[in-house]
């Protein structure tokens, strides 16, 4: 067999995405994929929030339809794999029951991405959960918003800048504080909206995040495009902006019983529109644009509470896992869980004084619980055998790689089975893409720096391809 080498290369011209004629074909939760390995459940989690009882149901779900684990995304979802075909009705009865599906008609297209740590440590502007559920009612409640690709991405990022930086379709980032505790009091908050990845922003007043967003995503429907994305028709950035301008939007009220839309609403009138050098937004400390939170124990302020914050070994979380993570959510924290969009899990409200066992025992049962794990940022499509199109076991190949280091490579990495680069990460990487002959094309996008990383990855895949035709 071919021995594995790494050719380095500048990063890949970018792809203009076309305009589409036809739905897309992401999966859901009632439009399952089939896979090489079975069918396919997209389980969509707005904000990655979920109570312990729903991860249970997951992790039961996983042993009983499917192949017992949890496959996170990098939207912050939870996909189902290994499905008997007409495990359908059994399925959707299952998420409807336990919260999972309140919309059948809109489950595609509730992708929203949120900070996950808002509203736990000291960074934030605001608390953006409150919009993220607000959000979530107004698009349920809205026919029209059917209309939506399943690939079409809201983010609400508190002000730190990490889910800022993932090229979502509406981004909404709050830019002064908010005098209510979850950030939706009437005041002087202020929010910025941006439509796809145009530098053009519209402050809006933060208690009408959610109502700005739906109106956003409205605006993009009327343009009668077909694309999926903004990104598949970049011109519609500006025209959604300038409407979002002159608009008046009503405000949704911060209880769900209250229904999906009340109050005066605003109107705009001539709003400041910001560009890249405005006037700074991002909340005090240091961080990493477009990084996730690094596994360990955050305390929040006043030293009493702290969360935990874990990540799934190539974003897969065994349902035995998935069992300890709601255990201690129950237990000892709050009863809830998040779920973020560089595949780990996020439990708040763990008393500060017992959350270092518990970070031990989620080592113990084998996830990412150190920043210096050769595991934190190394990540990997399904691959063969799982997908038809993928041209090598690029997860086997990620878990020799892993097994020969001692500590991280200096930037994530990320395996590719092939060029469609499923799931792959935001931001700086090592982007590694099978090319069918035992060998990888490795680059960093936006440099001509293939990464430390290439070297040790195909010397393990080298090793592992050996053994296997020895």
């Amino acid at each position: 067999m071919p021995t594995p080498r790494g050719r380095t290369s500048a990063s890949p011209a970018p792809v203009t995405a076309p305009v589409r004629g036809r739905d897309d074909a992401c999966p859901g939760a009632l439009r399952l994929h089939a896979a090489d390995d079975g069918a396919l459940a997209r389980v969509r989690v707005p904000g990655g929030a979920l109570t312990a009882a729903q991860a249970h149901l997951l992790a039961d779900t996983a042993d009983r339809l499917g192949d017992g684990a949890l496959h996170l995304t990098s939207r912050g979802n939870v996909q189902l794999r290994g499905l008997a075909a007409d495990c359908g009705a059994e399925l959707a009865a299952r998420l409807r029951e336990a919260g999972l599906l309140p919309s059948t008609t809109h489950e595609r297209v509730r992708n929203v991405v949120a900070t996950p740590l808002s509203g736990l440590d000291a960074r934030g502007h605001a608390d953006v959960q409150p919009w993220v559920r607000q959000l979530d009612r107004l698009l349920c409640a809205d026919p029209g918003a059917t209309g939506l690709s399943g690939r079409f991405l809201f983010a609400f990022d508190d002000g730190r800048g990490d889910v800022a930086a993932l090229g979502a379709d509406v981004t909404v980032t709050a830019a002064t504080p908010a005098p209510g505790a979850d950030g939706t009091a009437d005041g002087p908050g202020t929010a910025v909206v941006r439509v796809g990845i145009s530098g053009a922003e519209v402050t809006i007043p933060a208690a009408d995040a959610p109502g700005v967003a739906l109106h956003a995503a409205q605006t993009f429907l009327t343009l009668g495009t077909g694309a999926w994305r903004v990104a598949d028709a970049p011109h519609t950035a500006a025209a959604v902006t300038e409407a979002l301008r002159r608009t008046r939007v009503k405000r949704p009220s911060p209880e769900p019983s209250a229904g999906p839309a009340t109050g005066e609403g605003y109107d705009t009138g001539a709003p400041r529109v910001r560009d890249a050098a405005g006037a700074d937004r991002a909340a005090p400390g240091a961080h990493v644009e477009g990084a996730g939170p690094a596994p360990g124990v955050v305390v929040a302020p006043g030293g009493v509470h702290a969360s935990l914050c874990v990540t799934a070994p190539l974003g897969t979380l065994t349902s035995a896992q998935a069992r300890l993570l709601a255990g201690l959510a129950l237990t000892r924290g709050t009863g809830a869980l998040r779920v973020t969009p560089w595949r780990g899990v996020v439990v708040p409200g763990l008393a500060s004084v017992a959350a270092p066992s518990a970070l031990a025992e989620t080592g113990a049962g084998g996830l990412v619980t150190s920043a210096a794990s050769p595991w934190f940022g190394l990540g990997a499509c399904a691959g063969r055998p799982g997908c038809a199109a993928s041209l090598s076991d690029v997860r086997a190949d990620a878990l020799a790689a892993a097994a020969a280091h001692d500590s991280r490579p200096p930037l994530p990495v990320y395996l590719s089975g092939c060029t469609r680069r499923c799931g792959r990460p935001k931001g700086l990487h090592v982007d590694a893409v099978a090319t069918g002959d035992g060998r990888y094309e490795v680059s960093v996008p936006g440099t001509d720096d293939a990464g430390e990383f290439a070297a040790a990855l195909t010397t393990a895949a080298a090793a592992r391809t050996t053994t296997a035709g020895g």
